[in-house]
C-alpha cells in the first residue's frame, strides 16, 4: 500500500486512516453515553418538543431516552410528568438529575453542555449573538399570533366567538408574517433567520414556520419564508426528528391560505 514519511518514520495510509478513525468512533461512543443520561418527555406535533430534539440532534446526541406522550389522552398531566414537570407540560428535559422544562431553556443548556460538540448553535461573535438571541425571544409574537388564528375554535368556546375577532387575529398575523418576510427579504438568499449558519434562531422558531405552512401558508405571498422553510426542511437534524404525525399525514390543510 502506499505510504508516506512522517516525524516517526514511513507510516502507510491505511495506518493514517486508522488512527484518524480511532478517535473519531471514541467520540461516537462518547457521543452515545452521554445521550443514555437524557430523557425527553414529548408529543408529536408540539413545535416547543420539536425545538429540543433538533437541538439533541444538532449535538450528535443521538441515542437519547424520550417517551411519546398523547395530548388527547392527557399523558402530559401523568404523575411520571408531574413528578418532574408540577406544570404538567412538555417538553420535560431530564440529563442526569438536572430537569429543565421550558424548550428554550431546554436548547441553551444543552449548547452550553455540549459547546464543542456537534454545531455551534450560538456564535462566537457578540454582534452576532445579538440577532440571533434577537430572533429567538422575537418568535413568540408569531407563535401567539399564529395560534390565535389556528386554534381560535379549539380555544374560544362556540358562545364566545366573534367574527370580528377572528378578523382582528388574522389581521395581527398578516402583519406579523410580513414583518418576518422582511427580514429575510434583507438577507442574501439561502440565508438562515440570523446569517448565513443554522443557529439556535433557526432550532427556536422554524417549527413555527413549518406549522404555517402546514396549515395552508401561501408561499407565493410570502416566498422569502416559503424558501427558508425548503432550506430548513432538508437538514439532517429537521428530517430525523420530523414529528411522527406529519409523516403518517403529509397533506397540509387550509386554514390560513387566504392570509
Amino acid at each position: 500500500c502506499s505510504e508516506v514519511q512522517g516525524r516517526s518514520g514511513t507510516v502507510s495510509v491505511v495506518e493514517q486512516t486508522e488512527r484518524a478513525v480511532v478517535p473519531l468512533r471514541f467520540l461516537w461512543v462518547l457521543s452515545v453515553l452521554m445521550a443514555e443520561d437524557i430523557l425527553l418527555y414529548w408529543a408529536s406535533g408540539s413545535p416547543p418538543c420539536w425545538r429540543v430534539m433538533i437541538t439533541l440532534e444538532e449535538k450528535n446526541l443521538h441515542g437519547y431516552k424520550s417517551k411519546l406522550l398523547s395530548f388527547d389522552k392527557k399523558e402530559h398531566k401523568g404523575p411520571e410528568v408531574l413528578a418532574l414537570n408540577p406544570r404538567g407540560q412538555i417538553p420535560t428535559f431530564k440529563h442526569g438529575d438536572i430537569v429543565v422544562n421550558e424548550s428554550i431553556a431546554a436548547c441553551m443548556y444543552l449548547e452550553s453542555r455540549f459547546k464543542s460538540q456537534g454545531s455551534q448553535l450560538m456564535p462566537d461573535s457578540v454582534t452576532e449573538q445579538a440577532l440571533v438571541l434577537q430572533r429567538m425571544f422575537e418568535c413568540s409574537s408569531i407563535q401567539q399570533k399564529m395560534y390565535d388564528v389556528v386554534f381560535y375554535e379549539w380555544f374560544v368556546p362556540e358562545g364566545e366567538r366573534h367574527e370580528s375577532a377572528q378578523k382582528r387575529n388574522k389581521e395581527a398575523l398578516t402583519t406579523e408574517l410580513k414583518l418576518w418576510e422582511s427580514y429575510l427579504q434583507k438577507l442574501d438568499k439561502g440565508s438562515y433567520l440570523a446569517g448565513k449558519s443554522f443557529s439556535m434562531a433557526d432550532v427556536v422558531c422554524f417549527p413555527y414556520v413549518a406549522f404555517l405552512v402546514w396549515f395552508g401558508l401561501n408561499t407565493e405571498r410570502y416566498p422569502r419564508l416559503g424558501e427558508y422553510y425548503e432550506l430548513v426542511k432538508e437538514r439532517p437534524s429537521v428530517k430525523a426528528s420530523w414529528p411522527p404525525h406529519r409523516l403518517e399525514n403529509p397533506q397540509n390543510q387550509d386554514t390560513i391560505k387566504d392570509l
